[in-house]
C-alpha cells in the first residue's frame, strides 16, 4: 500500500485556502474511518467496554500531549519561519533537534505512564465497585502506552512537512494511520471474543493497540516521503547569509513555541479528566441513577459521543494546519493587511462548515445514534447537546492558535486558566442544579464545558481586536448569514418530520432517513448561504469549485 503512494514525482505546496481544504479533507476522512469502527466495536464490548476504552484513551491523550509537547505545530511554525527568512541550514538542524527531543520525551512519558498506571486507575475509579476494576484499567492503559513511543517522532515529521506547506503527504499519513488502526480494532476485537474467547480487558487492549500499529505505519510512510524528496525539500530558493544560530537557541525557540500548544492540549484533556473524575461519582450518588447508568452516560461522553465531535473538530484542525505556516509567513513579513485577511478567512471558513454540521447532527441525533449504536436510553439525549461542545471547542482552538502565531502567550495562558477554572467550579454544581430542576444532570457537565470554551474564545477574540487591530466587520456579516441559513436548514429538517419519520428502531432503515434529511437540510443551507454571496465572499467566486475539483483528484 505504501509503495503505491510514491508514484508522484514531486511534492506540491498548498496555499492557505487550498491547504485548508486538503488537510481538512484528509483529517475528516480519517475521522470518519475512525467513527465507523464504532458500530461493530460497540456491539462487541458494549457500554462497559466502551467506558474502559474511554478511560485508557483519555489518560493516553493527556500523556500524548506531554510527550509530543506541542512539537508538530511548533516545528511547523519554526520551519516556516526559518524557510521564509532563507535560513535553510538552521531549518534542517531544527528538524534533527526536534527528532531527538521527541524520542526522549516519548520514552520518558512511556515509562512514567507504565509505572504509575495502577495509581492512575485508582484515581479514576476510586472505591467504586460493580463495573470495571482497577486491574482492568491498568492493563488497557499500559497497552495504549506503547503508542507514545512512536507518535512523537511521527508528529515531528508531520510538522516538518507542514512547515513547508507539503500538506498532501501528511493528509495521506492521517488516512493511512486510521485505516490500520480501525482494521486492528475491528478484526482484533472480533478474534479476541469469538476465536480466542479472551476477557473484556484483553479485547479492549487489542483494540487500543491499533493506535500503536497505525502510528508505526504512518511513520514509515512519512519517513520514506522525506527521504525520497530530500533534495526538493532542502533546495534553497533565497540566497541569504545565515546568522550563526546555536542549537541552544533553536531548542529554546522550539520550547517557547511548543509550550502554548502543550497547554492547549493539556487543558482540553483536563476538561475530559474533570468529567471522568466527577460525572460518574456525582450522577451515581443521585437517587434516580445507578453506577451502571452513570458509567453508561460517561462512556457516551468520553467514547461514543466524542467520535462525532471529532468530525466537527477535524475541520478546525485542518484549517489550523494550513493556517500556521501561511500566517507565520505574513507575520514575519509584517503584512498587516494579509494578517487581517487570513484571520477573518479562518473564522469564516470555520463557521460556514461547523455551525450547520453541529446543528444538523443535533437535530438528527436519534437516527444517527440508533444507526451506529442501536436504541439507547441516554445516547440520543446526551449526543443532541454534547455535539455543541465541538462547535465551541473548535472556535476556542482556532482563536488561541492565532494568538500563538502572534506570540501573545500571556493572553493564551490567561484564557486557558479562566476557562479551566470555570469548568472546574461549575461542573458538579451545575449537575446538581440541573438534577434539582428535573433536567438531565449530565446537561450540567456539558454546559460547564461549553461555557469554559466560550469564555476562553471570547477573551482571545477581544485581545485580537484590541491588540492586533483585527477587524471582524466582514466576519460578523458572514456569520449572521451563516446563522440565518442554518436556522432555515433547521426549520426544514423539523418540518420534514411531518412527512417522513425522523428515525426507525431498525438500524439499517435509519440510513435512508439520514440521507434524506441531510440532503434536504444541506440543500436549503447551501442555497441560502450561496444566494447571500457568503460562499463567494469567503472562497472567491470561482475558487470554491476549483478547490473541490482538485480535492477529488487527490
Amino acid at each position: 500500500m505504501i509503495s503505491i503512494m510514491f508514484k508522484k514525482k514531486r511534492l506540491s505546496k498548498s496555499g492557505f485556502v487550498q491547504g485548508a481544504f486538503i488537510t481538512t479533507f484528509g483529517i475528516v476522512i480519517s475521522k470518519i474511518l475512525g467513527m465507523f469502527y464504532v458500530i461493530p466495536f460497540y456491539a462487541i464490548v458494549k457500554e462497559k467496554g466502551g467506558a474502559l476504552y474511554g478511560y485508557a484513551y483519555t489518560i493516553y491523550s493527556f500523556f500524548l500531549a506531554l510527550s509530543t509537547a506541542g512539537i508538530p505545530l511548533a516545528i511547523s511554525k519554526t520551519v516556516s519561519e526559518y524557510h521564509t527568512l532563507g535560513y535553510y541550514k538552521t531549518k534542517e538542524r531544527t528538524f534533527r533537534i526536534a527528532k531527538q527531543i521527541s524520542i526522549l520525551m516519548g520514552l520518558i512519558c512511556f515509562i512514567l505512564l507504565f509505572v504509575f498506571a495502577p495509581l492512575v486507575a485508582k484515581l479514576i475509579l476510586g472505591d467504586l465497585t460493580g463495573g470495571n476494576t482497577i486491574d482492568d484499567v491498568t492493563h488497557v492503559i499500559r497497552v495504549i502506552d506503547t503508542a507514545i513511543l512512536i507518535v512523537p517522532i511521527l508528529s515531528v515529521y508531520r510538522g516538518y512537512l507542514e512547515g513547508h506547506r507539503y500538506l498532501k503527504s501528511t493528509s495521506i499519513s492521517n488516512v493511512l494511520e486510521q485505516i490500520v488502526r480501525v482494521t486492528l480494532i475491528i478484526f482484533g476485537s472480533l478474534l479476541s471474543v469469538y476465536v480466542f474467547h479472551t476477557s473484556l480487558d484483553t479485547t479492549v487492549g487489542t483494540a487500543l493497540f491499533g493506535a500503536t500499529l497505525g502510528a508505526f505505519v504512518a511513520f514509515v510512510y512519512l519517513f520514506k516521503v522525506v527521504r525520497k524528496n530530500k533534495g526538493q525539500i532542502t533546495r534553497k530558493n533565497l540566497n541569504v547569509k545565515e546568522p550563526k544560530i546555536s542549537n541552544k537557541k533553536i531548542i529554546r525557540k522550539i520550547i517557547i513555541y511548543a509550550i502554548p500548544f502543550i497547554m492547549i492540549d493539556v487543558f482540553k484533556t483536563m476538561y475530559d479528566f474533570i468529567d471522568m473524575s466527577t460525572v460518574v461519582k456525582t450522577i451515581a450518588s443521585m437517587k434516580d441513577y445507578s453506577l451502571a447508568q452513570a458509567e453508561e452516560i460517561m462512556s457516551i461522553m468520553s467514547t461514543w459521543g466524542s467520535k462525532f465531535n471529532m468530525i466537527i473538530g477535524s475541520i478546525s484542525t485542518g484549517i489550523i494546519v494550513s493556517l500556521i505556516p501561511t500566517l507565520t509567513e505574513s507575520f514575519i513579513e509584517k503584512d498587516k493587511e494579509e494578517i487581517n485577511k487570513k484571520v477573518n478567512k479562518t473564522l469564516q471558513m470555520l463557521l460556514v462548515f461547523v455551525v450547520p454540521m453541529t446543528v444538523g447532527l443535533s437535530l438528527l441525533s436519534r437516527p444517527v445514534w440508533i444507526l451506529f449504536y442501536g436504541n439507547s436510553t441516554y445516547g440520543p439525549s446526551v449526543f443532541a447537546y454534547f455535539i455543541f461542545i465541538a462547535l465551541f471547542a473548535s472556535l476556542f482552538t482556532v482563536t488561541i492558535t492565532i494568538l500563538q502565531v502572534f506570540k501573545d502567550y500571556k493572553t493564551i495562558y490567561t484564557s486557558l486558566i479562566i476557562g479551566f477554572l470555570i469548568k472546574l467550579l461549575l461542573n458538579v454544581s451545575l449537575m446538581n442544579s440541573f438534577n434539582k430542576m428535573g433536567l438531565p444532570p449530565y446537561y450540567g457537565s456539558i454546559s460547564s464545558t461549553i461555557i469554559g470554551y466560550f469564555v476562553s474564545a471570547v477573551i482571545c477574540l477581544i485581545v485580537l481586536q484590541r491588540k492586533f487591530n483585527i477587524n471582524y466587520e466582514n466576519t460578523l456579516k458572514e456569520g449572521i448569514n451563516i446563522i440565518f441559513s442554518t436556522l432555515f436548514m433547521g426549520i426544514s429538517i423539523i418540518l420534514l418530520r411531518f412527512v417522513i419519520p425522523n428515525y426507525s428502531l431498525n438500524r439499517i432503515l435509519n440510513i435512508p432517513i439520514i440521507i434524506c434529511y441531510t440532503f434536504v437540510g444541506g440543500l436549503v443551507y447551501f442555497i441560502i448561504v450561496h444566494k447571500s454571496n457568503t460562499l463567494n465572499n469567503i472562497f472567491g467566486k470561482k475558487y470554491f469549485e476549483k478547490v473541490l475539483i482538485k480535492s477529488k483528484k487527490m
